[in-house]
């Protein structure tokens, strides 16, 4: 594909038919937290990868690294080091919070035992069941392509990690386009992954994508409008929230965000059963 870039700056377009094909995309990515066990096509996957592998970092060093898991059994390994290492310290954390402020699948209402609640949201989980997993690893020795000011590594701020997010991203976009799910399952304690896959200890083990034929309808997003994210020459300080506003905003985020996070791991065929039950 090549794009006709008009020269003349009196008249651009008004938009383009690859502008409004990437619109239609992003718009109808969702991350689908309910994914069929079904297969999918070996070049669907490296389709996905070789967009995957255009992604944009610093000085072009490409960190990214990508484990393709098909392996049941080490697709079911990772699923249970997840539940026993990052989820039970992401509940615990979230158990800090208000229950109405929880994120989303850490809502429980009127469960008061927290080791039964914990099980119920573990029992929710089913993303073993994606028949690939694409497992996105980080070398940070690429990064010494790039300036030095990148590795302000105690700033939380290097390219190492922008470019890992840049090509997940990618692969969320490559996979929606061909019309499959995937779900973005961050590793927060990621020692023991290293030995499932024999990962060496200086990559970075970044994160996991489940990836197969969703189970659930794709759904409308929900985004902020332009008009209170987009400032012009200088920071509208009218748009500055303040600590109150910012609470407020989480209940309003809660409020538009569940109802979609639900829906993205209700069962296609319970949806279409319950609507010829009307």
């Amino acid at each position: 594909m090549s794009l006709d870039l008009k020269t003349d700056p009196a008249a651009p377009p008004a938009t383009t038919p690859e502008y409004e094909t990437l619109l239609d995309l992003v718009k109808f990515r969702m991350s689908v937290r309910n994914l069929k066990p079904d297969p999918i096509p070996d070049d669907y996957v490296t389709k996905v990868l070789e967009v995957a592998r255009w992604a944009m970092s610093g000085a072009n060093s490409q960190p990214w690294e990508f484990v393709v898991v098909k392996d049941a059994a080490k697709r079911r390994q990772l699923y249970d080091t997840y539940m026993n290492e990052n989820m039970e310290f992401i509940y615990w954390m979230e158990r800090q919070r208000a229950l109405e402020l929880r994120h989303p699948a850490f809502q429980v209402p009127g469960v008061t035992d927290p080791h039964k609640e914990l099980k119920i949201i573990q029992d929710k989980q089913n993303w073993y069941d994606a028949p690939v997993h694409i497992v996105v690893l980080g070398d940070g020795r690429r990064q010494w392509g790039t300036v030095q000011g990148a590795h302000t590594f105690g700033r939380a701020q290097t390219h190492l990690w922008d470019g890992l997010a840049n090509a997940s991203q990618l692969i969320h976009l490559a996979a929606a386009s061909l019309g499959l799910g995937a779900q973005w399952v961050t590793i927060h304690i990621p020692e023991a992954f290293h030995k499932i896959l024999d990962v060496p200890d200086l990559l970075t083990f970044y994160l996991i994508i489940p990836l197969g034929w969703p189970a659930v309808a794709r759904r409308p997003g929900w985004r902020r409008e332009l008009d209170e994210i987009v400032h012009h020459d200088h920071y509208n300080r009218d748009l500055y929230m303040t600590n109150e506003q910012a609470y407020e905003w989480l209940f309003r985020l809660r409020g538009a965000t569940i109802p979609k996070y639900k829906s993205s791991e209700v069962d296609v065929s319970a949806q279409e059963e319950a609507a010829r039950d009307k």
